[in-house]
């Protein structure tokens, strides 16, 4: 009986566990909505203030493992929340784990759209699926992603 009762707790914590971490993950609708309104942060404040603000990890635009990235028609990143030693670097070669140039898809984003690829997760650190919302503003491409 003992057994059972130890089996049943370790299931539970399992279980708790995964809830846990699912609550820590962002959703593709978070993204979404995040994109949304740091596209219309950058109209409404111009990009020397909007980049400044979506590279401030302590700031508004960083909730769990979303953050914002800009990047340019050449794939060259002006803001990016999750790393910014990419910030000033041309990305257009750049594949993801599979060989998928994903900033190439990105970049070919006209109005706004989805785009699939790998990335790692500034959170677990592990490679992981990942979506990325994008919405064009002027000649920048503005993006968050949620993890699968």
């Amino acid at each position: 009986m003992k057994i059972r009762h130890l089996l049943v707790l370790i299931m539970l914590t399992g279980l708790l566990a995964a809830g846990a971490y699912a609550a820590d993950r962002a959703t593709p609708d978070e993204a979404k909505a995040m994109a949304i309104k740091a596209a219309q942060y950058l109209k409404e404040v111009g990009p020397d203030s909007a980049f400044a603000a979506f590279n401030d990890r302590q700031g508004p635009w960083h909730d769990r493992d979303l953050y914002v990235f800009v990047n340019d028609a050449t794939c060259k990143t002006f803001a990016h929340g999750g790393n910014q030693a990419l910030v000033g670097k041309t990305l257009a070669t750049l594949k993801d784990v599979e060989g998928k140039p994903f900033m190439q898809d990105i970049a070919a984003i006209q109005d706004a759209g989805w785009v699939d690829y790998k990335w790692q997760n500034p959170v677990t650190k592990a490679i992981e699926p990942k979506v990325t919302y994008v919405v064009r503003v002027g000649q920048f491409s503005v993006g968050v992603g949620a993890y699968k």
